[in-house]
């Protein structure tokens, strides 16, 4: 069994991938009832890439974040994963961007202001 983490925002996912038949659950939920349709792709995108999808058994936990923090996170851990099982998988990922951690953060909020950067409104008269 590998275990990778990955990060992305307020995000943490930790992934547990081991030989299997293709199941994946996102705290204790299948993938499908974990996320809206869409963000399925963004999840499967390193598996597709090395087209081994049914070949994974994937234990995932993450915590915080929305739902696209979490799907970035979970496929920074997938990616991670896919390499430590096979780094013959690492070229591929590596060329399509999937083995860099997204560092932004959100900016924090400046007392005297609205937000982090958005000024009140300034009244010379």
């Amino acid at each position: 069994m590998i275990h990778t983490i990955g990060r992305r925002k307020r995000s943490l996912a930790r992934v547990y991938l081991k030989i299997g038949n293709g199941l994946i659950t996102i705290n204790s939920k299948k993938l499908d009832q974990y996320f809206p349709k869409y963000v399925h792709q963004k999840v499967l995108y390193p598996i597709k890439i090395i087209d081994k999808l049914d070949q994974f058994d994937m234990n995932i936990k993450v915590i915080g974040g929305g739902f696209n923090g979490q799907a970035e996170a979970i496929c920074l851990a997938i990616s991670r994963a896919l390499c430590q099982f096979d780094l013959k998988h690492r070229s591929k990922l590596k060329d399509k961007g999937l083995l860099t951690r997204d560092s932004r953060e959100v900016e924090r909020k400046k007392f005297g202001q609205k937000k982090a950067r958005k000024k009140y409104q300034f009244s010379k008269r």
